[in-house]
């Protein structure tokens, strides 16, 4: 029977699961989205986001920078939408040539390295079979596959993610100076994503946590996740400096700030759409939740996004009730409507890709992220409960209760109860999270995504940033059972405690 201060038993990390695996999944991820992409060749123009970050890539292609050209012909200098994602296209514009196709091929090569970080991420505690399973739902994940042709960024940060727990995961285990090589390649990887997606840097030092090496203290752990933060940080630093130069509407090219953007200028505009009395929980646009009377004669793009952020602050604080009440909603639609993959090539191309086609794709997409949550519930329920599943301590009461009603959720339309649900659970876990990587990665993405859009408002795309940290640990309900039975000392717990 395990004591309550008893870590799960645990092989070196990647022992039994070769790299050359990882190498054969991400090689049939890629195989699987270069074929939607030969499929999407010249069909699938780019649309909705994508249809601005393709022009700001162009742009960046053709030595301009992230600016604008207006109808009138007046060129600005822009950061309305975070920079990453059109830089490193732009960068592959500028080798290859500005079509959509170059991003595409761009995305699958990132979806199938995202293969291979599920790969060694699920090996830090599954062997061979659990990191085949986390690896293999990453690489035929249906909705992944078919978001390969979206010049948009979810998919993208999902593989970036993976790669980053990947790092993470090697650096727990490496030796004193390579782990440290690890980490701060970590913290700029991290920086990079932040430039991506800004939410990322919430994800820094939870990150930087669990790269922290195995046998560090709790100082060690927290130097450690200090240290992706600073990283990223100063990874993201010249991009906010660029905009406190450039985004002033009076004087660009001084310094202002007022104007000094951390990444994009679009948090006031989200925080206004999930905050006015029009607002629904969803993506609407800002005319129908009404532009506030203050912002009408505002130009600029930080200064109109920060005055759309005060007047949502206001709304916020003037009926706390009723967003608190949107906040189901948001939640719904980020963690239940999927769809992502349909949406855009539905959107792009209805002749190629009508409403019969989308719908199966939707039912596809639903049932095996609704597969992987089972089977990260599974994981975690083995690592607090016991692979028997017997409650043979008064302590595991809550985590069952709590595992079992998020199981239950899973299978029904109330699936963002199953989400928060995992991450209440993965948090129950406590001290044992120090020995599961994948349990700590996944709930630092799940948590993270729900909080940013219970603050701001859901969709369906939002949630696929989780889905290779969740197909991780879904690779950890599968390790063998012989392999749970087997106690070892918490190495926290001294020979003669």
């Amino acid at each position: 029977m395990k004591g309550r201060n008893e870590a799960s038993p645990r092989e070196r990390p990647g022992k039994g699961a070769p790299w050359m695996d990882g190498l054969a999944l991400a090689g049939l991820g890629l195989a699987l989205r270069l074929a939607v992409v030969g499929w999407a060749w010249g069909r699938f123009p780019p649309v909705a986001d994508g249809a601005y970050y393709h022009l700001v890539a162009q742009r960046i292609a053709a030595g301009q920078g992230y600016t604008w050209l207006w109808p009138d012909g007046v060129v600005t200098y822009a950061a309305h939408y975070p920079v990453g994602y059109p830089a490193m296209i732009g960068g592959l514009y500028a080798l290859f040539g500005g079509v959509p196709e170059v991003a595409m091929i761009a995305n699958a090569v990132l979806g199938a390295v995202g293969v291979l970080g599920a790969h060694r991420i699920g090996a830090s505690v599954s062997g061979r079979h659990g990191a085949l399973v986390s690896g293999g739902v990453v690489a035929v994940h249906p909705g992944l596959i078919a978001y390969t042709p979206a010049l948009m960024t979810e998919g993208v940060v999902a593989s970036l993610l993976a790669v980053a727990g990947a790092l993470a995961v090697l650096a727990r285990e490496a030796k004193e100076q390579r782990s440290l090589a690890l980490r701060v390649t970590l913290g700029g990887l991290l920086g990079f994503t932040t430039l991506v997606r800004p939410q990322t840097i919430l994800l820094a030092p939870l990150f930087g946590l669990v790269a922290a090496r195995s046998e560090a203290g709790w100082r060690g752990r927290l130097s450690s996740g200090l240290l992706a933060l600073v990283l990223a940080m100063l990874t993201v630093a010249p991009w906010t400096l660029r905009n406190c130069f450039m985004m002033s509407a009076s004087s660009p090219g001084r310094f202002h700030p007022e104007a000094c953007a951390f990444v994009s200028a679009n948090a006031g505009w989200n925080l206004l759409i999930g905050a006015a009395p029009g607002a629904t929980g969803q993506w609407v646009p800002i005319e129908r939740v009404g532009v506030p009377f203050e912002c009408r004669h505002v130009f600029g793009e930080v200064e109109k996004d920060r005055c759309f952020g005060r007047a949502g602050i206001r709304d916020v604080l003037a009926d706390p009730l009723r967003w608190l009440a949107l906040v189901p909603a948001k939640l719904s639609g980020t963690f239940d409507g999927g769809g992502a993959a349909s949406y855009y090539l539905h959107t792009a191309n209805q002749a190629a890709f009508g409403n019969r086609v989308a719908r199966g794709l939707d039912l596809a997409e639903a049932l095996w992220q609704r597969l992987l949550l089972l089977a990260a519930l599974l994981a975690i329920w083995r690592e607090g409960v016991g692979w028997r599943g017997r409650l043979v301590e008064p302590a595991s009461w809550p985590l069952a209760a709590v595992l079992g009603a998020a199981g239950a959720a899973a299978l029904g339309r109330p699936g963002w109860l199953a989400y928060l649900g995992l991450v209440f659970g993965t948090v129950l876990l406590g001290r044992r999270l120090q020995v599961h990587p994948p349990a700590a990665l996944a709930v630092a993405v799940v948590g993270t995504t729900a909080l940013a859009h219970a603050v701001f408002f859901g969709a369906g795309r939002y949630s696929m940033v989780t889905f290779c940290v969740l197909g991780a640990l879904a690779g950890a309900a599968f390790v063998p059972a012989r392999a749970m039975s087997s106690p070892r000392p918490d190495p926290r717990v001294s020979p003669g405690g």
